[in-house]
This record gives structure tokens, sequence and C-alpha cells, in this order.
């Protein structure tokens, strides 16, 4: 299987991908110790995806962890600082790292970075790191001026984008607005705190394990500067009301397309689709699958641009994730973003 060497930087990075790779164990039935607890034949193949195999059989993810700490170094929320003075006495060391990891595997499949682009390490040192080795994929936090609270976040975010056109093949955008909005309307939860944010990220990540990340991008991506996506998963609904509903294709492919369900604040009348990706995660009918998103697509053809046509693809796994029975994740590229 090809493997994936993840790497998470600055505050909201590593938060992000902690929980990440906390939901990813929970999948492969790895508990806390490293230890595989299943004897599926499809969870062995792909376990070396995000996995190294250590000594007494236990598995440890293959990922490196990296934060400037502000209270030392006084990098927290400066771009400049992190990416021309502190990143680069650290950089060479971080290389050495991701050198050390990346060496053993027999099919890199690439890079994938979690990271914010309003604080000074995720970007700053985030986009540094960028321009050393080429990230395949990155889940990047986008500043909103409604939840901000640091000052020089739009500067931080303005500086990182330049970098992110430049050398990454693909950008998942996440706006904490809209993941606040969604906890709150559509999870029903009252004040909801960065774990829940994260969960809902890392849900989006999860979704994707099974789908090659570079025919991804082949089938995504109409100009190589066009790469920045908004992802989206379903089902989304509160958790009192979670064992009562039984969710069926049809229902997925329709919140799927609603704006109020996508982690990223976009305005569907006035942008348009230019491709999408929809994974569906549970044992069903690929025919049933391609009939509903096709009738989808058809109710929402306003949205979607006329010049490239089957711009909708599909994909089926056949393990649901863990706690439910049937899930979809959805990957668009919109022309608002």
């Amino acid at each position: 299987m090809r493997e994936i060497v993840h790497l998470q930087v600055g505050q909201c990075g590593n938060q992000i991908g902690f929980k990440f790779l906390e939901v990813l164990s929970a999948e492969h039935s790895i508990d806390a110790t490293g230890m595989y607890h299943d004897d599926s034949d499809v969870q062995q193949e792909r376990i070396n995806v995000y996995y190294n195999e250590a000594t007494d059989g236990k598995y440890v993810p293959r990922a490196i962890l990296l934060y400037l700490e502000p209270a030392q170094s006084g990098a927290g929320s400066n771009w400049a600082k992190c990416h021309y003075t502190e990143g680069v006495e650290w950089i060479d060391s971080v290389l050495d790292v991701v050198r050390k990891e990346a060496e053993p595997c027999d099919y890199l499949q690439g890079f994938q970075l979690t990271h914010s682009l309003g604080d000074g390490t995720g970007s700053g040192m985030g986009t540094l790191l960028l321009s050393k080795i080429r990230i395949l994929v990155t889940f990047s936090a986008i500043p909103s001026q409604k939840v901000s609270d640091v000052v020089v976040e739009p500067y931080n975010a303005t500086l990182s984008i330049h970098e992110l056109i430049e050398n990454t093949d693909e950008t998942f955008c996440i706006d904490n607005e809209a993941l606040y909005d969604i906890c709150s309307r559509t999870l029903k939860i009252a004040i909801p705190t960065s774990g829940d944010l994260n969960h809902l990220v890392s849900s989006t990540m999860s979704g994707q394990l099974n789908a090659d990340l570079r025919k991804l991008a082949v089938n995504m991506i109409p100009f190589p500067r066009l790469h920045f996506f908004v992802p989206g998963f379903a089902p989304l609904t509160s958790r009192d009301s979670q064992q009562y509903r039984a969710w069926t294709v049809a229902e997925l492919s329709h919140q799927m397309f609603d704006a109020k369900c996508m982690p990223a604040a976009c305005d569907l009348p006035h942008g348009h689709f230019l491709t999408a990706t929809a994974i569906f995660r549970a044992t069903m009918s690929m025919k049933e699958v391609e009939e509903h998103m096709s009738q989808v697509q058809s109710e929402n053809s306003l949205f979607f641009v006329e010049w490239i046509p089957n711009n909708v693809q599909t994909a089926v796994c056949n393990i649901p994730p863990r706690g439910l029975k049937i899930s979809a994740t959805f990957i668009n590229k919109i022309i608002f973003i």
C-alpha cells in the first residue's frame, strides 16, 4: 500500500492531528499502546498507509509533530519570525527527521500536513516546510474574522497563501466560523469546544483513507493552481437524535450539497462547482449511489460549470467509520473558494 508521512505544525495543526490520529487508530482497531486488535484482511492491508510496525507487533503512526514554543522563542503569531529566523534555525533538523521517516517506505505516496494559516508556527514554519519539500496535501485552517483572537491572523494567512499555491498539490480549506456554525446549528452543541471542532475535521480527513490522494488530484484539478478544495462529511445530526435516524444514500447525497454542512463558509448561490468527489462508506450498491448522485447533480445543475462534463466522481468503501453504519465524504472544487 502507498505510504503517507503525516506532519502536524503549530498549535492548531497539532490539535487537529492528534484528533485525526485518534480517529484513525480507532478505525484500524489500534489501542493506545499501539496493539492491533482485529483479524480483518482489509485493515491489515491498509494499516501501513499511516503506520509503521515496531517491535512486539505494535504500530506507531508515521507522524512528525512540530511546534515552536512561543514562551521560549517569541515566535507565536509572527509569520516572519517563524519563516525567516526561528524556522530557519530548525528546518535542517526537521528535514532530517522527515528523511528518516520517508526512507523506510516502500512506495511513498506523499506528505500530508495539518496546520493553521493564522498562527505563527503553522503559517510561517509550515510554509517554510512547504518550500523545502513538495507536500501532496494540506489541511489548512483559515482564520475567520468573527472568531479571530489575534490581530495579525489576516497577514499570516495572506503571506501563507502564495506558498500554498506554488508548493502543494491539494489544499483542503477549513474555516473556524463554519465549524462553529455546524456544531451549534446542526449538531446542537450549545458551547462547542476545540475538541468538537477537531473531531469534525478529523471525520472529514479519515473519510478519504481508502482513496488514492494522487488519483484524487488527477480527477479534481482542472488547472494546477486551482487545487483548493472544500471538504464535507455526512451524516451530520445532533447526538441525541443520531440513534433514532436511519440514513439512506439519498439523504446523504442531499446533505452533502448543503452549504450549512461544509466546514468552509461558502456562498453557493455566488459560486459554481468545477469538480466534486463523493466517497460513500458502507456496504451498498454502486448503481444506487450513481443514480442518487446523478439526481442530486441534476437538481443542482445551476451550481455546476457547463464546460467540464461528468465532473462528479463517486467511490464506495465497504468499511463504515467507527460508530456509524453509513457515511459519506464530499470533496468539492468551488469557484468561490
